[in-house]
């Protein structure tokens, strides 16, 4: 019996199948079956109900299958204390990240690059979706860290964070808007963007949720005319005239032609912040440990 036997089996059992099996395991399903049907010969059992549509445990499947489990982590758990003994990281850590989440700040594929360079036995994922979408994937155990821009007023329950970055709102029109007047202005009431036609990033990011926390404070309901993942498409889209643009400061830039002007939102002040989030009971894997201490030291050394 060999522990890739093992490993075969519950493949086969937990996608159902052979074919499914295989592409995951990257083998031919000749050979798959053809290890399978050996395995079974050596117990003089067999482990697998070939009969119908998906492929299911037979009864002394199913009882061999836990301690076919067991085996598999037992012998990961012993390349893995190797592996931390010897200084060597294997494995795969996937980082979330949301889109844009630390602009200049943060040279991404500098830093996975480097990392790279100093375990390249570690496969590193890198994933990008909404704010919210990655608290719930950190809560679900489906990604180790994220840098994300916080939907929540208190984090929840089950993930600990570090702020890295925490900027004013402000709202950017183009040059000409009655918002601009008198001149000389650097700030407006949130109060004044009540049925003006705002430009933001989409609904489970953290800027969209500060933006309609603060106006249902407010009283009103914020008037989001077009939507973007992009900061630099918002501010092009201000610049055109297209509505006031609600960005972080220091991601407004000046616009086509340089007729971009920012407005700090106040009364309330609104911010933006980018956290590094992790589960918190800790990255479940030396991997992740390894990945999280590196980016809280690069990110503590990056200009905010």
């Amino acid at each position: 019996m060999e522990l890739r036997q093992l490993r075969y089996l519950v493949a086969v059992v937990e996608e159902g199948g052979f074919t499914r099996a295989a592409a995951r395991l990257h083998l031919a399903q000749p050979g798959l079956s053809a290890q399978i049907r050996q395995l079974e010969k050596e117990l003089g059992q067999p482990l697998l109900d070939r009969s119908g549509r998906s492929v299911t445990p037979t009864e002394v499947g199913r009882a061999v299958l836990p301690y076919a489990r067991a085996a598999l982590a037992a012998a990961d758990a012993v390349r893995q204390t190797v592996d931390e003994h010897t200084g060597l990281l294997r494995g795969k850590v996937t980082l979330g990240l949301v889109s844009g989440a630390t602009g200049h700040a943060f040279d991404v594929a500098a830093f996975l690059a480097e990392f790279h360079g100093a375990h390249p036995a570690l496969e590193v994922a890198l994933t990008e979706d909404t704010s919210e979408r990655m608290q719930a994937a950190l809560l679900a155990g489906e990604i180790d860290i994220a840098l994300l821009g916080p939907t929540w007023e208190e984090p929840p329950p089950g993930l600990t964070h570090r702020t890295v970055i925490d900027v004013p709102l402000c709202a950017a029109v183009a040059s000409g808007d009655p918002l601009l007047v008198p001149a000389g202005r650097t700030a407006v009431p949130l109060a004044e963007l009540r049925d003006r036609p705002l430009i933001c990033l989409p609904r489970g990011t953290g800027v969209r949720a500060a933006l309609e926390r603060g106006c249902a404070r407010a009283g009103f309901r914020p008037r989001v005319a077009f939507e973007a993942a992009s900061p630099q498409v918002l501010a092009q889209f201000a610049a055109r005239g297209l509505g006031i643009a609600v960005l972080p400061l220091g991601e407004e830039g000046p616009g086509p032609g340089g007729g971009l002007c920012s407005l700090r939102i106040v009364e309330p002040g609104l911010r933006a912040r980018i956290v590094l989030a992790w589960p918190a009971t800790g990255p479940a894997s030396p991997a992740a440990r390894a990945l999280l201490e590196r980016l809280r030291d690069t990110l503590s050394a990056s200009p905010r």
